[in-house]
């Protein structure tokens, strides 16, 4: 090096290197190009300046210079190897953010950036101010195998971490259930611990080096719609094909579950008193795996009540009894006008007399498989609720939602006077009861509470949920009174 380096170009150098702190600190963390076009200009800058005031920033050297000459090469040298280490890590991010890296890879780009900054401070010690780098990292050997030893469960997780990371099995937000059955979505992962999210809300922290131990499934690859098996045993009153099709009827009828791979029913086993029947259908995500099971199971209960079929004994079971386990109480029933009624919160306050006056003018209406029941510009006077079969909702061409036996529709045109909103068609042969509008004025007249719980239903959102049965509708079947109700 010169003995004498013109003090211009050095001072230049320096306030270059003050000046691309300065502005890369204003741009802000949120806006990493213009933060990396800064510093690749100041750096560009910065290198030539030093190119002119002949100075090498990757060379020791400081024969005959004077102090004050000695301390502006060295801050200029530290400001060089510092912006270039902000260039590297800049470029790092800027290949993270438009390769469309999950937020996992954040712990490479952290490891990346502490090689960087590792890299440069060797680099500043060595040629700058002469540190003899061999001795250091002979000494430093040692004190990292003691380290080592000290913090080996934690290296552990960061080793298991940045291997989890490169292989992906998963990234934020998907649904994962652990060999240990730990069930969650993964919403936060760092150098130590993943954190999941079970259904239960509460947060699981597990060390990385546990998680990736443990074996994973992925609930939300290739997509998020899950399989639900759900065993159920029938009693061989009907032949399997039969029971097949009431079956598969039932889950065609839920609306919770996913349509694009139809349901599937299978037959698994039988022996003398019981068929075993798996149920297999599709949810759109984890989450919807309760709401799911339980519509099934109660579609699919209605349905085997109104068509014959009766569920069987575990295998293996006692009964102590003369009866047969399939006497005639196992044909097909259906609730009557009365029981619908009493089940009923809109028409639970009702009287016995009133009661019977609606159920003395209450008709059955029959309706074979693909009948329209109503267009969709047509307006109910009467309220129908469903004895047996599949009705379909449709409006605008799609289906809206499937009513089981029942359900009831129709209490929107009572009430407004206005279209339902939507054509109903029978999926199956239906059976209806029709409750006309006169036998409903009669008693709302005294009774205006009844009209408010009906319009009470019309607030909700046209989706099937003001037509389909109250949850007392449905209480009834799951009761032992289901089992004596007559068809009077």
């Amino acid at each position: 090096m010169a003995t004498n380096l013109p003090s211009l170009p050095l001072v230049v150098l320096n306030l270059l290197g003050l000046a691309g702190i300065i502005v890369w600190h204003l741009q802000g963390r949120g806006r990493p190009n213009a933060r990396l076009v800064v510093q690749i200009i100041f750096f560009a800058a910065m290198t030539a300046t030093l190119v002119a005031a002949q100075v090498a920033p990757f060379r020791f050297e400081r024969i005959h210079q004077e102090a004050s000459t000695r301390f502006l090469v060295d801050c200029a040298k530290v400001l060089w190897w510092t912006h270039l280490a902000w260039a590297v890590i800049g470029f790092t991010r800027i290949y993270i953010v438009l390769d469309k890296r999950p937020r996992e890879a954040r712990l490479i780009q952290d490891l990346l950036i502490a090689v960087v900054y590792l890299s440069t401070a060797l680099s500043i010690m060595a040629f700058v101010f002469g540190v003899p780098i061999g001795t250091l990292l002979a000494t430093s050997g040692v004190v990292a195998i003691i380290l080592g030893l000290a913090l080996q469960n934690t290296l552990s997780d960061v080793f298991s971490g940045i291997a989890l990371t490169i292989g992906r099995p998963y990234v934020l937000g998907e649904w994962i259930l652990l060999a240990d059955g730990t069930e969650g979505r993964v919403v936060a992962s760092n150098w130590r611990a993943t954190c999941i999210l079970t259904s239960a809300n509460n947060l699981i922290v597990l060390p990385n080096s546990v998680l990736a131990k443990l074996g994973l499934t992925n609930f939300s690859r290739p997509t998020e719609t899950h399989q639900i098996k759900l065993p159920i045993r029938i009693a061989p009153t009907l032949p399997p094909g039969t029971l097949m099709e009431v079956l598969r009827l039932a889950l065609d009828n839920c609306n919770l579950i996913s349509k694009e791979v139809p349901p599937t029913v299978s037959l698994k086993k039988m022996d003398a008193i019981g068929i075993d029947v798996e149920l297999l259908f599709y949810v759109s995500g984890p989450g919807e795996r309760i709401a799911a099971c339980n519509e099934v199971i109660d579609v699919v209960f209605r349905h085997c009540k109104a068509n014959g079929v009766a569920l069987a004994m575990p295998a293996g079971s006692y009964m102590i009894g003369t009866e047969s386990l399939f006497d005639d109480h196992l044909a097909p029933t259906m609730l009557s006008p009365r029981e619908l009624l009493q089940a009923m919160p809109v028409f639970a306050a009702l009287s016995p007399s009133e009661r019977n006056a609606v159920v003395s003018q209450a008709s059955t209406r029959q309706f074979p498989a693909g009948t329209i029941i109503a267009a969709e510009s047509e307006t109910f006077s009467s309220l129908m609720i469903i004895q047996s079969g599949v009705v379909c909702r449709r409006r605008n061409g799609k289906n809206v939602a499937r009513l089981s036996p029942g359900d009831f529709f129709g209490e929107y045109g009572l009430l407004t006077g206005t279209p339902e909103g939507g054509t109903f068609e029978a999926v199956t042969g239906v059976s209806v009861y029709v409750i006309g509008k006169e036998a409903l004025d009669s008693i709302i007249g005294s009774r205006p509470e009844l009209a408010e719980d009906l319009a009470s239903r019309l607030n909700k959102p046209m989706s099937g949920e003001h037509a389909g049965a109250d949850a007392r509708v449905r209480q009834i079947a799951k009761g032992p009174a289901f089992w004596s109700i007559s068809n009077g």
